[in-house]
């Protein structure tokens, strides 16, 4: 049994006039022990993926089907008081804007600390040391000054070690990082990352990577998940996905993440699809260069090509 199954997961936004259908049947398999990379444009659905599983999407979202089962326990039917003991100390996030993340009116030790008062049922004073004790396994200097210091003193780099911290705290079994070094610069970057990868090997955790950073994704992740305009196009093993793509939008992806050797960056033809539109066919049609009549009148399943290894392309 998989560690998380998504199942036809669909999410619609209404804003104003408007509906935005932001995911539009996603399924995806997160196995125990893997390292996930979830890779597309801005705007495919990794996000809003990732903030459905956790339950923290906006009041003006709204699930209309499919199930999330995290270990065979469907989380969307749990209530909230019983899905919270979840949140947090079974499955965990780490923002890409650990800055925003963390609450302004709180020192950032009193909220790690206040992570261990709920799941470990500890003494304010057992939890205030043990979140000391957490920044100071991340790497954050003078832990004790630091943990009285309020989020705004920190720089970007030591707030990402904060919410690192926090999953310290929460030792869970699943940890999704959503682009947690875009805002970073290189140097700390490679710090952040390197963090992230020594507490999941720590914790005996299960990695999921949100990124649009193919380099960074077959550095880290050993299995990939492709989506676009709210769909999933492939998914696989890493070198399965990245070496021998058996969908036209991963490789036109790819294309544009390899060598480039004029002054024009390459870049994938066409627009994104409207997100307020419904269609029948791929979501890819308009921009895929071996698209047929067939690829406009009718959407291509998620099928397995090879062992593990699955493609929604009429032609994969």
């Amino acid at each position: 049994m998989a560690l998380l199954e998504i199942e036809d997961l669909r999410v619609e936004f209404h804003t104003g006039k408007h509906t935005v259908y932001a995911l539009r049947g996603v399924n995806m398999q997160i196995e125990r022990g893997s390292r996930t990379a979830i890779v597309g444009e801005s705007g495919s659905g990794k996000t809003i993926t990732a903030m459905t599983v956790l339950r923290l999407l906006p009041t003006t979202a709204r699930i209309t089907s499919g199930r999330i089962l995290f270990q065979g326990k469907e989380l969307l039917a749990l209530p909230e008081s019983e899905f919270r003991e979840i949140r947090g100390s079974q499955v965990c996030i780490i923002f890409q804007n650990a800055t925003a993340a963390l609450n302004p009116l709180y020192p950032v030790g009193s909220q790690i600390a206040d992570i261990y008062r709920h799941h470990a049922k500890i003494s304010k004073r057992e939890a205030w040391e043990k979140a000391v004790e957490a920044l100071a396994a991340t790497g954050i200097p003078d832990p004790a000054k630091r943990a009285r210091n309020f989020p705004f003193e920190y720089s970007g780099g030591m707030a990402q070690r904060a919410m690192i911290a926090m999953a310290l705290a929460c030792t869970p079994q699943l940890l999704i990082a959503d682009e947690p070094t875009s805002d970073l610069d290189v140097t700390i970057q490679v710090q952040v990352l390197d963090l992230i990868l020594e507490v999941v090997e720590r914790l005996h955790s299960t990695l999921v990577l949100v990124s649009h950073d193919i380099g960074l994704v077959s550095a880290v992740c050993d299995q990939v998940v492709v989506m676009y305009a709210g769909t999933v196009m492939e998914a696989g093993a890493a070198e399965q996905v990245l070496l021998s793509p058996a969908n036209p939008y991963t490789s036109r992806l790819l294309e544009c993440f390899g060598k480039i050797e004029s002054d024009t960056m390459p870049f994938i033809p066409g627009r994104v699809p409207d997100l307020r539109e419904q269609w029948s066919g791929c979501s890819f049609v308009a921009r895929c260069p071996l698209a047929q009549d067939i690829c406009r009148r009718q959407a291509p399943a998620l099928v397995e090509i090879e062992p593990g290894h699955l493609s929604a392309c009429h032609f994969a």
